[in-house]
């Protein structure tokens, strides 16, 4: 009892750890794993792994075959949550880079890393490809703690996410096909290609029988047939509402190891894809519940990931480790690093806008995740037990490469993202929370005038209206922690508080100002406050003289911002005086010459310069007439502050 609990405690430990400290979880909950399984051999008075979970094949936590049935289900439900994830139509939305890392980078992957394991490592064709499958993906997981500080161009954080989240079930789709095209044959079947390929290397790929081929489509066509059907199944007894919503969550699990089951009854090897599939089918539906079922299974797979990879790791022996602790999986793992992964990226993004600078560091940054690692440990072993040749290095092997890949990354991609150029200095990007017409109007704006807006509202028809207009927006709740894990939002260095809702911006003020407003955190007044204008801290305000009422008022009534030139403080001054006596108009910006954009309110030493521009909201007027007034010698009169 006391060490199942440990798993557990040690598992959250872990995870807390990752938080605390902005590293991917897969490694301090590896480094636990292997130091209570096989490194603590070293130091126990009895030379015993002080967590075990098999030994002698009979006892242990999961003695016999329980560890891998329960490693199965496991990997089953996290591939269904990673399923979920995956929005087919977010590939032709996020552009052609991703979808040709996701297809054309994973082809390079599968290919260039089975070919180097073949000839480098010398491993079977068969676990080559196995291996390469495996070690396709990457995975959200790891890439959003690794890049989460560090201050990148949207367009390089969005490439990195969307490839994580995108190639997460692709790469265990290939895995799972591959491994059932080994598996079809079984051991005998293995040895006789064997003999007719290359005695050194084992099978050729030339002598799989058309058995093979026929088990290996069985396969594929009952995985997708169950999870098609568990998805349709699923979907509709939702929308029917067959299951009460106090049981959504339980018995769409219950659902999904149905499915699996079933599945693997019918092809074995075949549940894994069947629920991956299912996932997929539920994550492009409109399903109502659809965010419920995920923050379910996200910490469903919390738990399962925590316990999971201790146990794999303890069960991971020294002789295991030593199998790989040699010069040629440091070549291998040079030539994933150093060849293929940049190969595969820039093939990938010819003719698109990145620049060399980006794709060095997008080559640079690969983690492999959760997901290879699980599937990897669950494969071996089973592989290992069929007598299969070389199966004995794809957990080693694979746990390395995660190890390596994620330690070597979370170390040094923010020097590397200096050293190449890709590192922001300053954080000019602008959070509006609140999507309101008033919002999607100023965010039309500053992105005509290149800077990067993301409006975050939690009501979806606000959020569906800004991306009509082609602008970035989230649906989010400021309350949640869905904001803090987006690293899309690294180069936000503004954030404007504009609801209707005092509470609500004050708190994002509060929550989100040293995140996302280290250069500048402002909110509208409130009602009360514009009538005591004396109390208020001014560089905090968005405006000093327009409460959310009035601006909506404005915004409906003209809903357009204008701009209007000044070329000297004098006339500055004038033009922004009519402005602030109009009621029907709002002044906003300033804008230079060079296009940098300040807040009017907010600014107290400045220069006017020939090419500056007012913005403002509202009803144009005509300016032609002004009159510059000057002093009695003639002169124009002495620019003053405008801190008003």
């Amino acid at each position: 009892m006391l060490e199942l609990a440990g798993i557990i405690i040690l598992g959250i430990l872990a995870q807390w750890v990752a938080w605390k400290f902005k590293i991917p979880a897969i490694l301090p909950l590896i480094l636990i794993g292997l130091f209570v399984g096989p490194i603590s051999t070293l130091i126990s008075e009895d030379g015993q792994q002080w967590i075990q979970p098999i030994w002698n094949q009979n006892k242990g936590f999961f003695p016999g075959e329980s560890l891998f049935y329960f490693v199965s289900l496991a990997i089953g439900i996290i591939l269904f949550e990673g399923g979920l994830t995956l929005k087919l139509g977010e590939i032709k939305k996020v552009g052609g880079v991703i979808g040709k890392l996701i297809s054309l980078g994973s082809i390079i992957t599968f290919f260039g890393c089975g070919v180097s394991a073949y000839y480098v490592f010398g491993l079977s064709w068969e676990i080559s490809f196995l291996f390469a499958g495996l070690i396709i993906v990457t995975g959200p997981t790891v890439i959003t703690p690794i890049l989460r500080n560090i201050p990148l161009k949207k367009d390089v954080s969005a490439v990195l996410k969307w490839e994580g989240i995108l190639i997460d079930p692709i790469g265990a789709l290939v895995a799972v096909l591959v491994f059932g095209f080994i598996t079809v044959n079984g051991p005998t079947g293995l040895e006789d290609v064997a003999v007719q390929g290359d005695a050194s290397h084992g099978a050729n790929g030339g002598g799989y029988t058309k058995h093979a081929l026929l088990e290996f489509g069985k396969i594929a066509v009952i995985g997708f047939a169950f999870g098609l059907a568990g998805g349709f199944a699923m979907y509709q007894a939702v929308k029917r509402k067959i299951i009460p919503h106090y049981l959504l969550n339980v018995g769409s699990l219950s659902l999904v190891l149905l499915i699996f089951v079933l599945s693997d009854l019918f092809a074995h090897e075949s549940g894994l894809l069947a629920v991956v599939v299912m996932g997929m089918y539920l994550g492009n539906s409109d399903l109502p519940n659809l965010k419920e079922l995920l923050y379910f299974k996200e910490s469903l797979s919390v738990l399962l990931i925590s316990i999971l990879f201790i146990l794999l790791a303890a069960n991971i022996s020294l002789d295991d480790l030593l199998l790989v602790a040699n010069y040629r999986t440091a070549i291998l793992f040079a030539l994933i690093i150093f060849v293929i992964r940049p190969i595969g990226v820039f093939l990938s993004t010819i003719g698109s806008s990145l620049k060399t600078n980006e794709k060095i560091f997008i080559s640079w940054v690969g983690p492999r995740g959760i997901v290879a690692a699980g599937i990897a440990s669950l494969f071996g072993t089973k592989l290992v037990e069929l007598g299969v040749k070389d199966a004995e290095f794809i957990t080693p092997l694979v746990f390395s490469v995660v190890l390596v890949t994620v330690l070597l990354n979370a170390t040094t991609a923010r020097l590397v993202a200096k050293l190449v150029g890709v590192f922001l200095k300053e954080s000019e990007g602008v959070m509006i929370v609140g999507g309101s017409r008033v919002s999607r109007l100023i965010a039309s704006y500053l992105q005509k005038n290149n800077r990067h807006v993301v409006l975050v509202d939690s009501n979806r028809n606000n959020i569906d209206k800004a991306l009509d207009l082609g602008l970035d927006a989230i649906v989010a709740n400021i309350y949640s922690d869905d904001l803090t894990e987006n690293i899309e939002l690294n180069d936000v260095g503004y954030l404007l508080a504009m609801t209707g809702n005092d509470e609500i911006n004050r708190q994002a003020m509060s929550r989100f100002g040293k995140q996302f407003g280290e250069n500048g955190t402002y909110r509208l007044m409130t009602s009360e406050e514009l009538l005591k204008k004396n109390t208020l801290k001014k560089e905090e305000v968005f405006s000093n003289s327009h409460d959310y009422i009035r601006f909506t008022e404005v915004a409906r009534d003209y809903p357009s911002i204008q701009e209007i030139g000044v070329d000297d403080m004098s006339k500055f001054k004038k033009i922004l005086e009519m402005i602030r006596d109009n009621k029907e108009a709002i002044p906003l910006f300033l804008k230079d010459p060079e296009g940098q954009i300040s807040l009017l309110d907010t600014l107290t030493e400045f220069d006017i310069e020939s090419g500056s521009m007012i913005a403002y909201l509202g009803k144009p007027m005509d300016f032609e007439d002004v009159v510059i007034a000057t002093n009695e010698d003639g002169q124009l009169p002495k620019a003053e502050n405008t801190d008003v």
